[in-house]
C-alpha cells in the first residue's frame, strides 16, 4: 500500500495490462445467427428454394426472410453459387462432389430474356435488402466468368444474359469485364463469344449510350480489344467481328473511341512540335500522314490545327496590342491552316471556329474581321466561303456583331466578283 492507502499499480509486479483476449460479450437474441458449415448452409438454402419452386416472387421472399437467421455475410459465395448454378461450385466451375442441387437456379432456367430478367429481379431484391452483399456478388460474377470453360454453351448464354441485364440496371459495375481478359479464355475465343451475348443483352436493356457510359465510367472503353489474342488486337478485327455478330452499334462506338484517342494524341504531338519550333513543312507532313492513317476528315483536322495554333501563345491582355499580336501569330501559321482548307466545307468550319473563339474570348471580339481579311489575303479562305458564311446563318454566337463588322468587306468582295464576271463576259 502507498500513502493514503492507495494501491500503487506501478510497483505491483503482478499487475497485468488490460486485454480483450477471451472476453465474452453478451449478444442480443435478435442479432444471433444460426451457426452453419457451408454444407449445412447450402442444405438450408436449397431446401427453401425447392419448397418455393418456380414461383420466383416466393423465392425472393424466402431469401429476404432467411437473411435474418442465416449468415449471408460469411457464406455469400455459397449463396450465389446456388442461385446461379444450383449448388456449390468446385474450382473450374463444376458442381462440387456429393452435394445436393436445386433446379431453382439460373443455369436450369429457360433460355430466354423474360425468364432471366425474372431471376435478375431476385438478385436485385436480395442485394437491395442486404447491401453488404454487393461486393460479394461482383466477386462471384468475376469468378463465374473465369469458370466459363467449365460451363455448357447454354449455361454461358444464360450467364451472359443475366450479366448484361444486371449491368443495364446498375446492379453490377463494368469492372467485372476484366475477368474476360483472362489469357486462356481469350486464346480459345471464349471471351469474345461470351461478350457478344452479354452486350446484346445489355443494349437490349438500355441502349448503346448507356453501355458507352458504363464502360467509360471505369475506363473499360479502351480495353475491349483485349477480348482478342495479341495478334488480333486491331480495331479493324474488332469492328468486323462484332458487326458480323449483329453489334454494329458497339463496333461503331469502339471505332469512334479509336478516332477520339488518335485525335487527342495528334493534337498533343502538334502542340509539342509548335512549342519546339519545328519547321511548318515537317508539321504539315506529319499531320497529313496521321490524317490518312486514322481516317480523319479535313474538317476535323482544321479544328485540331486551329485549337493548337490558338493555344500556342500567351495572349496580350491589352486589346490594342492583341490585334497586332494575333495577326502576326496567325500569319506565321497561315501555311499550316492553308494545308487543311482545300475544301469549301473545311473553310466554313474554320470560319465558324474563328467566330466561336472571338465570341468566347471577349478581347477578340473586335479582331474577327481583321483575321478574316488576313485569311483571305494569304489564301486560307476563299471569297466563296466568306460569302457563304455571310449569307447562311450557321451559328448564333455573336453573329449580328460579326455581320456588322464584315459588311464593308463583303460588299467589296461582291463588287470585285461582279467586276470579274463583267471582264470575263467582255473577253
Amino acid at each position: 500500500m502507498s500513502e493514503g492507502g492507495r494501491v500503487s499499480f506501478m510497483n505491483n509486479p503482478k499487475q497485468q495490462k488490460p486485454t480483450l483476449t477471451g472476453q465474452r460479450f453478451k449478444t442480443r437474441k435478435r442479432d444471433e445467427k444460426e451457426k452453419f458449415e457451408p454444407t449445412q448452409f447450402q442444405d438450408s438454402i436449397i431446401q427453401g428454394l425447392n419448397e418455393n419452386g418456380s414461383d420466383l416472387e416466393a423465392v425472393a421472399k424466402f431469401l429476404d426472410a432467411s437473411g435474418a437467421k442465416l449468415d449471408y455475410r460469411r457464406y455469400a459465395e455459397t449463396l450465389f453459387d446456388i442461385l446461379v448454378a444450383g449448388g456449390m461450385l468446385a474450382p473450374g466451375g463444376t458442381l462440387a462432389d456429393n452435394v445436393i442441387r436445386t433446379d431453382v437456379c439460373v443455369f436450369a432456367a429457360q433460355e430466354n430474356l423474360e425468364t432471366i430478367r425474372a431471376y435478375a429481379q431476385v438478385f436485385n431484391k436480395l442485394i437491395r435488402r442486404y447491401k453488404y452483399l454487393e461486393r460479394g456478388f461482383e466477386d462471384e460474377i468475376k469468378k463465374l466468368l473465369l469458370f466459363l470453360k467449365g460451363f455448357s454453351e447454354s449455361e454461358r448464354t444464360k450467364l451472359a444474359m443475366l450479366t448484361g441485364i444486371l449491368l443495364g440496371n446498375g446492379t453490377l459495375s463494368s469492372t467485372i469485364l476484366s475477368s474476360l481478359f483472362n489469357e486462356n479464355l481469350v486464346k480459345e475465343g471464349v471471351s469474345a463469344a461470351f461478350a457478344v451475348k452479354l452486350f446484346k443483352s445489355w443494349i437490349t436493356e438500355k441502349d448503346i449510350n448507356a453501355v458507352a457510359g458504363g464502360l467509360r465510367k471505369v475506363n473499360m472503353d479502351n480495353r475491349l480489344l483485349e477480348l482478342f489474342p495479341a495478334n488480333k488486337q486491331s480495331y479493324d478485327h474488332f469492328v468486323k467481328y462484332f458487326t458480323e455478330a449483329g453489334l454494329k452499334e458497339l463496333a461503331d462506338f469502339v471505332r469512334n473511341q479509336q478516332s477520339l484517342g488518335a485525335r487527342k494524341e495528334l493534337q498533343k504531338e502538334l502542340q509539342d512540335q509548335m512549342a519546339r519550333g519545328d519547321p511548318l513543312k515537317e508539321i504539315i507532313t506529319y499531320a497529313k500522314e496521321e490524317m490518312k492513317k486514322n481516317s480523319i476528315s479535313e474538317q476535323t483536322m482544321i479544328t485540331i490545327v486551329w485549337n493548337c495554333i490558338m493555344g500556342a501563345v500567351e495572349w496580350n491582355k491589352k486589346e490594342e496590342l492583341l490585334t497586332e499580336q494575333a495577326i502576326k501569330h496567325l500569319k506565321q501559321y497561315s501555311p499550316l491552316l492553308a494545308a487543311f482548307t482545300t475544301q469549301g466545307q473545311s473553310e466554313l468550319t474554320l470560319l465558324l471556329k474563328l467566330q466561336e473563339y472571338c465570341y468566347d474570348n471577349i478581347q477578340f471580339m473586335k479582331t474577327f474581321q481583321k483575321i478574316v481579311v488576313l485569311f483571305y489575303k494569304v489564301d486560307v479562305l476563299s471569297e466563296e466561303a466568306i460569302l457563304k458564311w455571310y449569307r447562311e446563318p450557321n451559328m448564333a454566337k455573336g453573329r449580328s456583331i460579326f455581320l456588322e463588322q464584315m459588311k464593308k468587306f463583303v460588299e467589296w468582295l461582291k463588287n470585285a466578283e461582279e467586276e470579274s464576271e463583267s471582264e470575263s463576259e467582255e473577253d
